[in-house]
């Protein structure tokens, strides 16, 4: 694949370029080429037309014995597209164009012949002038006359229409102008009211603003302000009074609050946490005197059987939960043990 991207090719020593034979192609021979219509055209066969830009499958010639200034000229062989007719056209390099041949016609030809006309009435003018000079007097003095006629023509029109029209064109303008004067001042007079009616509305809210924010500030001076609390676990103690309250009431201030009281509050105090656990009652001691052997069992059954001990009596909470009845019998227990 790689010998398909060299530049150079190898020749052997004993090349000789005459011996290749060359291809022996008519001279009058034919390409197919990819174009579009160069104008506008409708064919004779049918009537189709077939506008300037369409695409064609073209064969191309080159036109024998014809030749403008050393270019040759190419024909164009196309096939209408309703009825496949053949159209033919050629180029035409004198006038930069393509030339109809048959097959269709042109549209929008009139044109183009006036122009053509025109340029060759100048151009056999321009050659009569060359060799003739009183003929070039002829065409200026003509010229002349047709321009002076043309003029007088153009004035007396004017006049006519002056004579007929009574237009005052002074007045005209003057009116135009004082119409445009009111409507400038029209336009001032608007700006300046919006303008005042801006600052008429600005300055109504900026008193409402004032207003709202005096009223605010007395309202919120008005108001009683709360006692903050410290933290937030102080609410646990609100029924305690603050130092100032106690002042206020009693007279004598009060030791200060500890950290630890004042987040959870003292167990045997009157606030929130002081009524959740029972205090224990102290336990009676038992009796120590020297009874008989028969009297002593009798009376300290009887001492079993009718005082409640501490330790069968539960402990119970505000809450109704009985948790701490088991340390409350082991502590009972363990206070008899030390007393015997």
């Amino acid at each position: 694949m790689s010998e398909r991207k060299v530049l150079n090719k190898y020749y052997p020593p004993d090349f000789d370029p005459a011996k290749i034979p060359k291809l022996k192609l008519p001279k009058d021979r034919q390409y197919v080429v990819r174009l579009m219509a160069p104008f506008n055209m409708r064919c004779k066969t049918c009537g189709e037309y077939i506008y300037k830009g369409k695409k064609f499958n073209a064969r191309k010639e080159t036109v024998m014995n014809e030749l403008y200034m050393g270019l040759p000229i190419f024909r164009f062989y196309i096939k209408c597209t309703r009825c496949l007719a053949e159209i033919t056209f050629k180029t035409d390099p004198e006038n930069t164009d393509y030339a109809m041949e048959h097959g269709a016609t042109r549209n929008f030809q009139a044109e183009k012949l006036l122009e053509e006309e025109e340029k060759k009435i100048t151009k056999d003018r321009e050659e009569e002038e060359l060799n003739n000079p009183m003929k070039v007097l002829e065409n200026r003095t003509r010229d002349s006359k047709m321009e002076m006629e043309v003029l007088e023509n153009l004035q007396e029109l004017k006049e006519l229409n002056q004579r007929q029209a009574s237009v005052d064109f002074e007045g005209m303008l003057g009116t135009y102008k004082e119409l445009e004067q009111r409507e400038k001042e029209r336009e001032k007079e608007e700006d300046e009211r919006e303008t005042q009616e801006m600052l008429e509305r600005a300055l109504v809210k900026r008193l409402r603003d004032s207003d709202s924010d005096s009223d605010q500030e007395s309202e919120s001076s008005a108001r009683p302000k709360k006692p903050s609390t410290d933290r937030p676990t102080d609410i646990l103690t609100t029924d305690r009074l603050t130092d100032s309250q106690a002042l206020s009431v009693g007279g004598v201030k009060k030791a200060k609050m500890e950290s630890w009281e004042r987040s959870v509050g003292g167990l045997g105090g009157g606030g929130a946490l002081g009524t959740l656990v029972v205090r224990k009652k102290p336990v009676p001691k038992p009796d120590t005197t020297v009874t008989p052997a028969g009297s002593n069992t009798q009376t300290v059954s009887k001492a079993a059987a009718t005082v409640p001990t501490e330790a069968t009596k539960p402990i119970t909470a505000q809450n109704g939960s009985s948790s701490l009845s088991l340390l409350g019998a082991y502590s009972d227990s363990d206070d008899s043990n030390n007393s015997e």
